[in-house]
């Protein structure tokens, strides 16, 4: 217990020394999802899109009604101008650092990048039972801080949106869907507000 113990406050007070203060302007770096130009998918288990830069998008065997779901809804919805599924092996530029309830630091992929008229959403589709797990807290609080760092800058370097991190629990997915609501609505309802991260668990990382 002692050993778990230093090493969970080693861990977080090596992430919270690396943060600082940034005085002068930010160099932003841009990449596109687009640098990974197709997925490999096995045709039963993918769904045929058309607001994606890929032709198809997979969903996991086992345990993957719910992202199958969602890229549905986002398929359908009039709301949602582009999505994607973010693959954890290809976009390995698409990841946040963030601190695990035992003190480790790890990294983080969200599950989907999402695109209304006024947001771009990153989207964490979790069971509801695992919502309130202290490890997807802590990823919530990393992206959510992230997103905050992006809506520092100008709007024409965040693609003149604002950015969120939005963390859609099962039942309420279902619940809003069946109810007739747009996924964007559900989107905005789910966002992770900036109060939940007084303090910064992590950046964005860049692939080299």
């Amino acid at each position: 217990m002692v050993i778990d113990h230093i090493v969970k406050i080693f861990g977080l007070a090596l992430v919270r020394a690396e943060e600082h203060t940034t005085i002068g302007a930010s160099e932003v770096r841009h990449r596109h999802l687009s640098e990974v130009t197709k997925l490999m998918v096995r045709e039963s288990a993918s769904l045929e899109v058309c607001k994606c830069i890929y032709t198809r998008l997979p969903y996991p065997t086992r345990s993957g009604g719910l992202e199958r779901a969602f890229i549905e809804w986002a398929q359908a919805d009039a709301g949602v101008e582009a999505f994607c599924e973010i693959s954890e092996y290809r976009h390995d530029f698409v990841r946040l650092r963030y601190v695990k309830d035992d003190g480790l630091p790890a990294l983080y992929i969200p599950d989907f990048l999402v695109r209304t008229a006024d947001a771009i959403y990153l989207v964490e589709t979790k069971a509801q039972e695992q919502v309130s797990h202290p490890n997807v807290q802590r990823k919530l609080k990393a992206a959510t801080t992230w997103c905050e760092r992006i809506n520092a800058l100008d709007a024409e370097q965040r693609g003149d949106r604002a950015w969120h991190y939005a963390l859609v629990g099962e039942s309420l997915f279902y619940d809003w869907r069946e109810k007739g609501a747009r996924l964007d609505e559900l989107l905005a309802f789910s966002r992770a507000r900036a109060a939940l991260t007084t303090q910064s668990q992590g950046g964005l990382v860049l692939g080299d």
